[in-house]
């Protein structure tokens, strides 16, 4: 793989399968990490994604997959208002200090406010790093300032099951180029499992309903193109880019519509642009593969 996709990808997918439209078993999604971990793509994976109430459940099925000395980082979702799902986290990782086979290290919750930014902070306070996932309109920047203030880091959800669920691109564009402004840690998570944007069906059933994904490559891109100085304009025009041809990767960098992103570009933007949340690993690097680009 070229080194530009390598240093996009590096750590990226943060693996969701419990959740849809994947829902898996908790016992398949937990074997499904364990592969990956020792796949040839374990580079690219990140942490294990799991609701605070499905802990107990984690542990059950992960017992003798997880190694001492080589701990799963986990990513766990907390509810805005619930104090005891941050004690749940805290408890998960007491029990398992002594094995050194898994750590919560990361939580993810939703605010709407300042005021429930600043509660979900102080729950998470001391020992876990946080993200918050906030809405994408009205615009996020108050919100996004909020977080910043905290020390925790921002949220955005691109998609979903249904076609409603998926913001415009002006407004992913805004909320990246808040992100860059205020030197901002974020992630985006749902409708990215696709490198770019397209037409797709929205689960995997056979009569799913079907509509306009972002791709990663568009949003991680379109970070890294704002911090390298391009314009929100820009971005959006690089969030509705639909042809995987149009982004022209070499060993040294991408170029895109007559803008140029060298490697370093590309490293300096994973300092803030820091994941994604799929519910699948295997597509993302899978629809590569078609475009010679794996």
């Amino acid at each position: 793989m070229l080194a530009p996709l390598r240093t996009l990808l590096d750590g990226l997918i943060d693996y969701a399968g419990l959740f849809p439209p994947a829902a898996l078993a908790m016992p398949d999604a937990v074997l499904n990490y364990a592969a990956y971990r020792t796949g040839p793509d374990r580079w690219a994976l990140g942490r294990f994604v799991v609701t605070a109430d499905r802990l107990p459940e984690f542990e059950r099925a992960a017992d003798g997959l997880a190694a001492p000395g080589d701990p799963w980082r986990l990513s766990v979702l907390v509810g805005a208002n619930d104090a005891g799902q941050v004690e749940a986290a805290r408890d998960f990782n007491a029990r398992h200090a002594s094995l050194n086979d898994a750590i919560a290290d990361v939580l993810e919750g939703r605010a709407a406010t300042e005021d429930g930014i600043t509660a979900l902070a102080a729950a998470a306070r001391p020992g876990f790093t946080l993200y918050v996932e906030v809405p994408a309109d009205p615009d996020p920047a108050p919100l996004l300032e909020a977080i910043a203030a905290v020390g925790a880091r921002a949220k955005i959800r691109t998609g979903g099951i249904t076609p409603d669920a998926f913001p415009p691109a002006a407004h992913v564009a805004r909320f990246l180029a808040a992100c860059v402004r205020l030197r901002l840690p974020f992630k985006a998570t749902a409708g990215l499992h696709h490198p770019i944007r397209a037409d797709y069906p929205l689960t995997y059933a056979p009569d799913a309903p079907r509509g306009t994904m972002f791709g990663y490559l568009n949003v991680f891109l379109a970070a890294a193109l704002l911090q390298a100085g391009g314009t929100e304009a820009d971005a959006a025009r690089l969030l509705e880019e639909t042809r995987l041809g149009a982004l022209s990767f070499d060993d040294d960098g991408v170029r895109w519509g007559g803008h140029r992103l060298t490697l370093a570009d590309l490293a300096e933007s994973r300092r803030l642009a820091l994941g994604i949340g799929s519910c699948s690993f295997d597509e993302p690097l899978d629809d590569l593969v078609p475009a010679g680009l794996r």
